[in-house]
């Protein structure tokens, strides 16, 4: 019988923290309650009162990152001056920070994100997407396009960036030549966009 202590402080956060790591350093197949429960120096039992199994640590990950990625695109579009092309490029370079700084991460927000995820993971992408559709609002306040455009329009915005981080993480391209891809991207958005209005 093991003589590690059942609880370790804040588990449920600790054991996140570690798994994080984990991901970023050897890959989701490295992932494992038992190993992290290990590390945390807990019970082999204890992370099952806070992720019933693997999956749904995964999720939590997921939830986390898409969370994070949503603060984060906050963030810097909040730094940026109000000019709507600068804000854009504000937020596709969070995001591309993002995946360049977490790819297997992103990989795995994504990935869950796919077959039925979890309530809690689909009201994080829901927080993503709602952070993108804002700042597609700042658009339509600045007479680029049209308010019903806009859900169409942050899709197209959206799933350009995505590409373009996919491209980089990767290694298909290196990061300065994505950065300018982003860059590329909302200048060329913004002006089909003028074309077709």
């Amino acid at each position: 019988m093991s003589d590690r202590p059942f609880h370790h402080g804040n588990l449920r956060a600790v054991l996140l923290d570690q798994a994080e790591t984990v991901l970023r350093e050897r890959g989701i197949d490295a992932l494992s309650l038992r190993e992290l429960a290990r590390e945390a120096g807990v019970s082999h039992g204890a992370p099952r009162s806070h992720f019933i199994d693997r999956n749904a640590l995964l999720d939590a990950l997921a939830e986390r990152g898409f969370v994070r990625l949503a603060d984060e695109i906050r963030d810097a579009v909040s730094r940026a001056p109000g000019d709507h092309a600068r804000v854009l490029r504000a937020a596709g370079s969070a995001y591309l920070r993002f995946a360049v700084r977490e790819p297997a991460l992103l990989d795995l927000m994504f990935a869950t994100k796919v077959d039925g995820p979890s309530e809690a993971v689909r009201s994080a992408a829901e927080r993503l997407f709602d952070t993108m559709t804002g700042i597609m609002g700042v658009g339509v306040e600045a007479g680029a396009y049209d308010a019903g455009d806009v859900g169409r329009l942050t899709l197209l915005l959206s799933a350009t960036v995505q590409g373009i981080s996919a491209l980089v993480t990767s290694r298909r391209i290196p990061t300065p030549q994505g950065e300018a891809l982003v860059d590329d991207a909302i200048t060329i958005f913004l002006a089909g966009v003028s074309a077709v209005r």
